[in-house]
């Protein structure tokens, strides 16, 4: 689901007939009324069971129409105008919660990624490791930005890069083997290598470990 605006994640509304708190749900794709859409992605449902305009619905729809289903409570973000929504069951949009701290969290890392994206055009210039590890760290960027920014990681050539890397657990087993091959060629331009007991980064023609002082 994608909004153009998130200030809905700020508002709270309440249902008048049971005085609960209203969960924002995503919105059917179609207004059941007359098929244009709610104009909105997201809407304020009271989902109180025991809802009094929810238990009193269910005869009122059966004396009215016919049908077995009830009324939820609805109001629209950003407005306090009541609607009823049909539903024909109870557990009806609770599958369509929307978590407001999860969508928060995935719009400041979508745009940590975009910022990312375009700091790589000049990050080898500025000899700026900060974006490359952004997209190489971040799991859920695009494929063919992580592999520019691998790229670019081969030319910005800084040992730097090696210890947020080897300490990150990347979720493709075929991406971790290209940073893995990345790393070796960073090392083997610096003549540098990793000691095989304590994985510090040591001269490549070491005879001993500085750090650990392991013959290798």
């Amino acid at each position: 689901m994608v909004m153009q605006s998130y200030s809905y994640l700020e508002e709270s509304h309440v249902c008048p007939h049971c005085k609960q708190k209203m969960s924002c749900c995503e919105a059917p794709a179609i207004h059941v009324g007359d098929g244009l859409g709610w104009g909105s992605d997201v809407l304020f449902i009271c989902l109180n069971d025991v809802c009094p305009l929810f238990l009193k619905g269910w005869d009122h729809v059966d004396g009215q129409y016919g049908h077995h289903a009830s009324y939820r409570y609805m109001e629209l973000p950003g407005s306090k105008e009541g609607n009823v929504m049909m539903v024909g069951n109870k557990d009806a949009f609770k599958a369509s919660v929307v978590d407001p701290e999860a969508i928060k969290t995935q719009n400041v890392r979508y745009a940590k990624e975009k910022e990312a994206i375009k700091a790589l055009d000049t990050c080898v210039v500025d000899n700026n490791l900060e974006p490359v590890l952004t997209l190489l760290l971040d799991n859920a960027a695009g494929k063919e930005n992580k592999q520019l920014a691998l790229q670019r990681l081969l030319q910005i050539n800084s040992l730097d890069c090696i210890d947020p890397l080897r300490n990150h657990e990347f979720r493709e087993t075929y991406f971790e083997q290209d940073i893995n091959m990345a790393i070796s060629q960073i090392l083997k331009n610096n003549f540098k290598k990793e000691c095989p007991y304590c994985s510090e980064i040591i001269k490549a023609q070491a005879k001993k470990c500085l750090h650990c002082k392991e013959d290798l």
